[in-house]
């Protein structure tokens, strides 16, 4: 285990311990345990140092866990999950895991971090990705059908989300096309599509979520949109962060199987019951223009349908950004 990673273990416990300790647990000197305590604090992660106690972190903090994860995960999915991959610190998930894609990596192969340096999310932006704050996980589906055949793959991600995330106790949630789970008109997970492969022939899919979780004020104000995170929503009470992981997993396994075998249609009536745009104004960005309409569903390929004034149009993902209308 990386000698940061079990110097938090080591604090995870939320109380004060002397650098003392510290280096005599973890076979280092003082100063060595300093300079690992200063590179996390770089990093964002918050530790208190008080003279003559030590350091601390603000409170407890249950860090990401392999074996943790696996055991959440329902008992007939977790023979189809080839391998959890755990890091302190990464670039993406999602890039990372693509380039185990490339590598020949199976299906199923799975990477969770606790930060990301280079967060992405749809059209180019950046995902805050804050230390421990949030979930960031990514999944690689080898699939058979090509990249033509994809459509929709990312409201079926937002459905699993969301059934996990209510299976855990987390109600009063929606989703807005194509990939965003909300609550209210506050985004509280996102997810990102990459996918490695020809249109028609066998490809990777890497299916990235990231789920706020405790967003630290710092960190909250360079996210540009409206957020919430499960703290806000559960009181404080937001479920642990390896048994969301395992949850999130057992719904997107066997969802990802369906959709394989018959694409979108099995899902209609989930994404009906929680489509929160559905007959909603709203206005649709694209490169080279905005468009205002009424939102009128999807159809069977994932495709937003829109009333405007020039009659109903069809919008496939894309780079198309999707807002209420003022």
């Amino acid at each position: 285990m990386p000698l940061r990673r079990q110097l938090l273990t080591l604090l995870s416990d939320g109380d004060y311990h002397s650098g003392e300790a510290l280096g005599d647990v973890l076979g280092v000197s003082r100063m060595a345990v300093w300079k690992h305590l200063k590179a996390l604090r770089a990093a964002g992660v918050r530790i208190n140092v008080q003279r003559g106690k030590g350091y601390s972190l603000p409170a407890p903090l249950e860090l990401l866990q392999r074996d943790a994860i696996l055991a959440a995960i329902t008992p007939g999915v977790r023979v189809a999950i080839n391998d959890v991959h755990v890091y302190l610190d990464i670039d993406s998930t999602n890039n990372w895991l693509r380039s185990r894609a490339l590598a020949g990596a199976p299906s199923g192969t799975v990477c969770v971090a606790e930060q990301q340096s280079a967060g992405r999310g749809r059209r180019g932006r950046d995902w805050v990705s804050p230390f421990a704050a949030s979930l960031y996980l990514s999944l690689l589906w080898r699939s058979n059908g090509g990249a033509a055949a994809l459509g929709g793959l990312s409201l079926v991600s937002g459905i699993a989300t969301l059934r996990a995330l209510q299976a855990l106790g987390v109600e009063g949630l929606g989703l807005k096309w194509p990939n965003d789970v909300l609550a209210g008109q506050d985004k509280l997970a996102g997810i990102l599509i990459d996918v490695v492969g020809e249109a028609g022939g066998p490809c990777a899919v890497i299916i990235g979520l990231g789920i706020n979780i405790n967003m630290p004020a710092a960190a909250a104000a360079a996210i540009d949109q409206p957020w919430t995170d499960l703290d806000r929503l559960t009181g404080d009470t937001a479920p642990s962060r390896n048994l969301l992981a395992g949850r999130l997993l057992s719904e997107l396994m066997p969802a990802l199987k369906k959709f394989d075998q018959a694409a979108l249609q099995p899902f209609m009536d989930d994404w009906q019951q929680y489509d929160l745009v559905d007959g909603q104004r709203i206005e649709l960005s694209l490169p080279n223009e905005s468009i205002r309409g009424t939102a009128c569903g999807i159809d069977d390929g994932g495709a937003l349908l829109v009333d405007t004034g020039e009659g109903r149009r069809r919008f496939a993902s894309g780079e198309v950004s999707v807002r209420l209308a003022s």
